[in-house]
């Protein structure tokens, strides 16, 4: 098994480090740079064709693509400290706020990455920069969705941190590194991600 991974601000890959670290499984690595364009080059491609990370080829040659695809793996592998639930109620929960992380969260943000940041002019793709500008509010208030349920409970899906923490926590994080801090009036959320950092795992 070979986890193709990329290193931070990548937020999907580190997902992957996260969530391997929080289950103590040791994942044999290839660093892929997306800076050096090793991504778009035939022998990655031949092993991802879309050209992203993270990927998982296991030893069969099968590959696995999609970070949270690759978790589900490694979950059904390693089922001890479960983090996508045990119970019913568990598991739905987490999958409802890992889709709400991805489609009301991270997707306003990955926008606003393509169509504005320095980087990513150097890209040859076509951007709108006041597009992606105007991704930034949907992006405050996906923050704020996520502020209101830490209200009520310790971690996002409930009473245990989940997979849909480790998705929170990456995308607050690449937010960051794109110029979209934590509001300070977002008194859980703040408290949360300081909850989140003070994990071993989070340094993955």
């Amino acid at each position: 098994m070979i986890f193709y991974d990329t290193p931070n601000p990548a937020p999907n890959p580190r997902r992957v480090r996260i969530f391997a670290a929080e289950k103590g499984i040791d994942l044999p690595s290839e660093t892929i740079s997306i800076v050096a364009g090793e991504h778009k080059v035939p022998a990655y491609l031949a092993i991802n064709p879309r050209g992203q990370t993270p990927a998982l080829k296991l030893d069969d040659g099968t590959v696995l693509t999609e970070s949270v695809a690759i978790c589900r793996y490694l979950e059904a592998l390693h089922p001890g400290t479960p983090l996508f639930g045990t119970t019913p109620a568990e598991i739905g929960a987490i999958e409802m706020w890992i889709r709400r992380i991805e489609l009301m969260v991270m997707e306003p943000i990955g926008k606003i990455w393509v169509h504005t940041h320095p980087f990513t002019a150097r890209l040859p793709i076509q951007r709108f920069p006041e597009y992606g500008e105007s991704n930034r509010a949907r992006a405050l208030d996906g923050f704020a969705m996520c502020d209101a349920a830490l209200g009520s409970s310790p971690w996002l899906a409930g009473d245990a941190f989940s997979m849909a923490d480790i998705l929170l926590l990456t995308t607050v994080d690449f937010a960051a590194f794109i110029g979209i801090p934590l509001p300070e009036d977002l008194a859980h959320l703040r408290a949360w991600h300081d909850r989140v950092l003070a994990r071993s795992s989070a340094k993955a």
